[in-house]
């Protein structure tokens, strides 16, 4: 593929099912560079695997060996586990509710609450659950982290990683994002709507370095979004996004002339997606809230979050934004030809 082309992922997808259209669907399924290959036996599976990689050869085509597995009897396609039991989710996409730390305060007990309530309508009991942790937010009571309280938090953690609250993708329906940043974190949830029900997806947290928690809040918020898009990039190209933010003032950000390099940067990353961004209430995003305060004993090494996207991944900007020009002058010095010295 070459570099800069615009729309390089439509591209390559067209080529490769142009190349395996007469497999597609009866034995294989091909997305972008990810190829799965089925069968309903071993030898099923052996013959079909020879006529891919027969015509891979006589395309031209090299697969990574290490990327390579072979008569496997589940694997993960498209970020979930399919197996002979269906779809099931990818348990890295969980690890970081799965793993949640202990809540050690009423404060923490009730963001865990906000966040679980948040789903309330897919868990079955929800109130009896939950009530041993309800008890400890009494004005007149103690906190003390009790075995019922254990058993509770245990549950409602199993219930919020487990169907019906975790769901696969829908295509044909636009992506709900729920992201919030706090003096030390940002949190995201990745999710969709089915029959005016929130699914989740995805959930995602990142801890801030020293130099990002000395950000405003304004560039806490945006960095939060450009995090979240980094993060499920791989579900929202091409598709309608949704992105729900406590903080208003990144509704205006995308058409305010005097903003920060730093702010314009990162707006310039955004006209890759399809978006919009509307505001939601604190006590309404509970969930992302809630991610981004999560702090852990244990921590391990990271990857940053990355702010900046190599050039050759922005395929889907269709016109220049305002400051375009200004971008481009800031960078390579380059001034174009249609702007005079009034300009």
């Amino acid at each position: 593929m070459p570099f800069g082309l615009c729309n390089a992922p439509a591209t390559f997808q067209r080529c490769m099912v142009s190349i395996f259209s007469d497999m597609v669907e009866k034995f294989m399924e091909v997305f972008m560079d990810d190829l799965s290959v089925f069968g309903d036996s071993f030898d099923d599976c052996l013959n079909n695997l020879k006529l891919v990689l027969a015509r891979c050869v006589e395309k031209g085509l090299v697969l990574n060996w290490e990327k390579c597995h072979f008569m496997v009897t589940s694997g993960i396609v498209l970020g979930h586990v399919v197996s002979s039991k269906g779809i099931e989710v990818d348990k890295a996409k969980v690890d970081l509710i799965l793993n949640l730390p202990t809540p050690k305060t009423v404060r923490d007990v009730r963001s865990f609450l906000g966040h679980a309530g948040f789903y309330r309508r897919f868990i079955k009991d929800f109130s009896a659950i939950s009530r041993p942790l309800c008890n400890l937010l009494l004005k007149e009571s103690t906190f003390e982290w009790t075995e019922s309280c254990e058993v509770a938090f245990k549950k409602l953690v199993q219930l919020l990683t487990s169907a019906p609250i975790m769901q696969a993708p829908d295509w044909s329906l636009p992506f709900e994002i729920m992201c919030d940043a706090s003096d030390y974190a940002v949190g995201a949830v990745l999710g969709q709507r089915k029959d005016k029900k929130p699914h989740v997806i995805y959930y995602a947290s990142r801890t801030l370095n020293s130099a990002q928690m000395n950000y405003t809040t304004t560039e806490k918020e945006l960095l939060a979004v450009v995090f979240a898009l980094d993060k499920f990039r791989s579900y929202l190209m091409g598709t309608s996004i949704v992105v729900f933010t406590d903080h208003t003032a990144l509704r205006y950000l995308l058409s305010k002339k005097d903003a920060k390099t730093r702010l314009i940067r990162w707006i310039l990353l955004l006209q890759e997606f399809n978006l919009q961004i509307k505001d939601k209430k604190g006590v309404e995003n509970v969930v992302a809230d809630h991610l981004s305060r999560l702090t852990f004993e244990e921590v391990k090494e990271e990857i940053p979050i990355r702010d900046s996207f190599p050039d050759e991944q922005l395929f889907a900007i269709t016109k220049l934004p305002w400051y375009a020009h200004i971008v481009n002058y800031l960078v390579k010095g380059f001034i174009p030809e249609t702007l005079d010295s009034a300009g």
